[in-house]
């Protein structure tokens, strides 16, 4: 790949965007009632998969183009063999300041220590109740005592802090949250609740929960205070115990209290496709030009013509069943 200047993507509506989520394969071993319906098959081809040399030349045009912050998805990223491999090709490019991981820890125990070798820096782990049958009810699978293991093992090759993301609808039990709040407490994680959102059949079955107000009561239950560090906080908004200052709950709010306007990201996906807004169906098939033999240059002007099309907001409160793709084909 030939060297560029590191350049600037600014959208239509003036937002940088320096963070690329990638999502490495579309499968799963669990089956998340908001995610992905039981018995789902319409995986995509592996013959379609981008392999992680194409992968990393793709990343690596984001990278050119201002891109500083990388996100591995999936599915669940460590059904695909090599992902460790895939971030230290990550890991090489000088430019890249923040490369991290979301799983479901199912299998986190025995990738841990490649993972940090490999130069992943952070951690999110999926987990939306401590209650094992009400996990099982949720994901499909009775694998909670695999999760926590997957836990323990990152925190002893030293991930620090850990992420723990619980998306909340307004069936989830109050009891729930309460005890995923004092586990994040107990063991140093940040916990952060995250608002359903109506993506597929599987995310339009339930009504979001108002976090907004959600998250300020329990804060205040708990002695919190609001985080004064904005620098890398996301669209998440947090608050800490008030003792060290370090953040220990965070919400995520795209229906109550939506972020758009701050946007900074876009997502890849196993094929290549290059999708611009959640909320919307706008894509670019870059992985298809590729296969098509394009060259650097012309998947770079795709990549800018998308980023110019970026939508200015999602329409989740007003398009409920706009978008039919599950959540797991996109990628978190």
């Amino acid at each position: 790949m030939t060297a560029h200047h590191t350049q600037s993507m600014i959208d239509s509506y003036g937002r940088k965007i320096s963070y690329l989520r990638v999502s490495v394969t579309d499968r799963c071993d669990l089956r998340c009632n908001y995610c992905m319906p039981k018995g789902f098959k319409g995986f995509e081809e592996p013959a379609h998969w981008l392999s992680h040399a194409e992968m990393a030349r793709v990343i690596g045009l984001f990278v050119q183009l201002g891109v500083c912050k990388v996100r591995l998805t999936g599915g669940e990223p460590l059904m695909r063999k090599g992902v460790a491999d895939l971030a230290a090709r990550i890991t090489a490019m000088p430019q890249v300041r923040d490369l991290s991981l979301s799983t479901n820890a199912t299998t986190l125990a025995r990738h841990a220590a490649s993972l940090k070798e490999a130069g992943v820096q952070r951690l999110n782990v999926s987990l939306d109740s401590l209650d094992a049958a009400r996990f099982a009810e949720i994901t499909g699978r009775d694998v909670l005592a695999d999760v926590l293991q997957g836990l323990q093992a990152a925190r002893e090759v030293g991930f620090a802090p850990i992420k723990l993301n619980c998306v909340v609808n307004a069936q989830t039990p109050p009891d729930d949250i309460e005890q995923l709040l004092q586990f994040t407490l107990d063991n140093g994680f940040i916990l952060r609740l995250i608002e359903n959102m109506p993506i597929g059949s599987t995310g339009q079955q339930f009504q979001h929960a108002n976090l907004t107000h959600m998250g300020a009561v329990i804060a205040q239950r708990y002695h919190l205070v609001p985080s004064l560090d904005t620098s890398d906080s996301g669209p998440a908004r947090y608050w800490t115990s008030g003792q060290s200052g370090a953040p220990v709950l965070g919400v995520i709010t795209p229906m109550s209290q939506h972020f758009c306007e701050t946007c900074n990201r876009v997502r890849l996906t196993v094929d290549g496709t290059l999708h611009l807004c959640l909320g919307q169906e706008n894509s670019v098939p870059l992985g298809r030009m590729l296969r098509q033999g394009a060259n650097d240059a012309e998947l770079v002007a795709a990549i800018k013509a998308g980023i110019a099309a970026k939508p200015e907001r999602h329409e989740f409160n007003s398009k409920r069943a706009q978008v039919v793709r599950f959540m797991s084909q996109t990628g978190g």
